[in-house]
Formats: structure tokens, C-alpha cells, sequence
């Protein structure tokens, strides 16, 4: 089976040599992983750990409930609940893996204090836009549905899809799904339907996988989003759309960690609408986390990016705001008065 491949072949020759024999490594996710992320960081995990490396997966924050159910997901430590323990790990690390992300900004202020500060061999495997220049090695692709499958790709080049079991897949396949908004995002190509197809024949079980991220809401996640819904702004004259949550909604329905995954995309779905948010206010954190859609050439990379210290995707980012609630959707709505992408 054919797969396409642009990456750098003497990359993949020193990291061959780099990895052949046994290591302490560290694979980081950005913070508030995603299918995509955990997905990744897993499958990786899973193949290191079969060529003898000393391996640790190291979140930033916690992961969702709905990933909890993937392999070894047990083992992940999360810095903000362990931060001696996670810093000394990183300390000792001969290689860092960072995936789903290009910029160490991504895990966290303090998180990425650390980072900064290590003395390590740095690989980044990513697929947004704008990758920084901290690795050593960077595997970055934008053209790709997601790092998942890029991963595949990747570990394809370096000779180890014999080290592809059923756990590697089933992370591999978890990663593929989501950010694919199963199969119907644009970068869904007949390559990742090929990878998928692969992963199949590997063991992975997608119904079950499909039920375990997508069928598994509680009564308050419903309820969260009913009230997201009556909270939905219609910009038709600038064929926009925005939901918010404030953190009284949010803990009324006693809101956990990936209930409102999702929640930006029927901002999408009006007829006649190309651009949408999500804001969500966290006051302990003292910002609004903010999430971007569109549809065509809708830049919402660029738009992130220039106004809300973010960035990701042509068609999906991600950023925050300092300013209270209130004042955030106001200056939203000002600034696509002016400058919708």
C-alpha cells in the first residue's frame, strides 16, 4: 500500500539511530488534549515502549473522561497534579517527543518554564500551522487531517509498523476520528481512509471506540448544551454565529473536563452561516477559552492569531481573552463588524 511521504530522509535516518537504542524519553501533549493528542502521545508511548525505551506520557492538564478508557491511559502523569515529579522526569529525559502542537507555549506557562529549560533532543510530530523552531527534528504537515496520522506516516519511515498492534491502532484510529469530525472534515483524504483501513486489520474495534468518544453523554452534559444552544447569537448580516457558557452555567450543571467538546460545531450548522465561536469563561484562570469554526476559505487561523493570541487551522482554532465575558463578546462582534475573515 502506497503512502505519501515529504519528509526529510535525513531526519528520519538520524532519528532511526537516535531511537535504536533504549532511552529515557518524555511525550508531551498540549494542554486540554484532545482525542488527537492523547491519541498520538499513546501510540507513540505504545511503540517506544516495545524497543526497551523508559517512557513517560507527561499532559500538562487532565484529559477528558471520554479518552479514559484508552490504553495505558493510567500511566499518563499530569504536571499541574505532580510538578516535582513530572519536572525531574523531563530533567532526565535524553529525547523529548512533543505532539499535536509547534509552540512549548501550548502546555502552559509553567509547564513550558520548564521546557525552556531542559537540555534535550527535541521531536516535534505536528500538523498546524506555523511550527516554532525549538526541535531538533520537526515533523510538521499541514495537510494532514491530524498529528494521528501523521504519526502513522511517520512511524511507517522509521521502519516500526510491525510494532503497530491493537493498542497502537486503537490510539492511532482514536486521534483519526475526532479530528476528523469522523471522516467528514476536508482533510479527510483516500490516504487516511487507507491508514484506517490499516488500523482495521490491525485489531482496532471501531464501533466500540466510536461509542466509547461519542456515545457517553450524562444528563448534565445534555442539559450544558441545551444551554449553550439558548445562548447562540446570530450575526446573519456577517453570516457569523457565537455560543458562550459563563462558569455559573458551567458549574450548574457541574461541568467536567470534555463535556463541551463539540459544542462549537452547531454554530456551524445554520444554513447560511460560515464562521462561528464558542466561548467558555473560566474566572480561575482568569480568561475566556475561545473556539473557532468555518467553512471555506474562512480563515480562522489568521483571525485567532491577530486577535486572540491563538491559532490552529484554516477551518479550526483556538484562543483566549483576558477581558471579562461581557466584554469579549462585544469586542468579537466589533471586530467582525470590521474584519470578518
Amino acid at each position: 500500500m502506497y503512502f505519501r511521504s515529504m519528509m526529510n530522509k535525513n531526519d528520519i535516518e538520524e532519528v532511526k539511530s537516535l531511537i535504536a537504542s533504549p532511552k529515557k524519553i518524555s511525550i508531551i501533549p498540549h494542554r486540554n488534549p484532545d482525542g488527537d493528542a492523547m491519541g498520538s502521545t499513546l501510540g507513540l508511548y505504545h511503540v517506544l515502549k516495545q524497543l526497551d525505551h523508559d517512557v513517560t506520557v507527561i499532559s500538562p492538564n487532565a484529559f477528558p473522561d471520554f479518552l479514559a478508557w484508552m490504553p495505558e491511559s493510567n500511566q499518563v502523569l499530569v504536571f499541574e497534579e505532580n510538578r516535582k515529579k513530572a519536572t525531574e522526569i523531563l530533567q532526565q529525559s535524553d529525547v523529548v517527543f512533543t505532539l499535536d502542537f509547534n509552540v512549548l507555549s501550548r502546555t502552559g506557562d509553567q509547564m513550558t518554564s520548564v521546557l525552556e529549560g531542559l537540555n534535550t533532543t527535541y521531536i516535534m510530530i505536528d500538523h498546524h500551522q506555523m511550527p516554532a523552531n525549538y526541535a531538533k527534528y520537526t515533523f510538521s504537515d499541514t495537510t494532514y487531517g491530524s498529528t494521528c496520522e501523521l504519526l502513522y506516516i511517520l512511524l511507517q519511515e522509521l521502519g516500526l509498523n510491525s510494532l503497530i498492534n491493537k493498542e497502537v491502532a486503537n490510539c492511532i484510529y482514536t486521534g483519526i476520528v475526532t479530528d476528523s469530525g469522523s471522516f467528514r472534515f476536508p482533510k479527510t483524504t483516500a490516504q487516511t481512509h487507507q491508514v484506517v483501513a490499516a488500523l482495521i486489520e490491525k485489531g482496532v474495534d471501531n464501533p466500540e471506540i466510536h461509542n466509547a468518544l461519542f456515545n457517553n453523554s450524562s444528563y448534565n452534559r445534555l442539559q450544558l448544551l441545551g444551554r449553550a444552544l439558548q445562548n447562540m447569537v446570530i450575526l446573519p448580516e456577517y453570516r457569523t454565529s457565537y455560543l458562550y457558557l459563563t462558569e455559573a452555567e458551567l458549574n450548574q450543571f457541574q461541568h467536567r473536563k470534555g463535556d463541551t467538546e463539540g459544542f462549537v460545531n452547531y454554530g456551524l450548522s445554520i444554513d447560511g452561516i460560515d464562521f462561528t465561536a464558542f466561548f467558555t469563561e473560566n474566572k480561575e484562570e482568569g480568561i475566556i477559552k475561545i473556539s473557532f469554526r468555518s467553512q471555506g476559505d474562512v480563515d480562522v487561523n489568521e483571525f485567532a492569531r491577530t486577535y486572540f493570541e491563538g491559532g490552529g487551522h484554516i477551518n479550526a482554532a483556538g484562543g483566549k481573552s483576558t477581558l471579562p465575558l461581557e466584554a469579549t463578546l462585544e469586542r468579537f462582534k466589533s471586530i467582525i463588524a470590521t474584519s470578518k475573515p
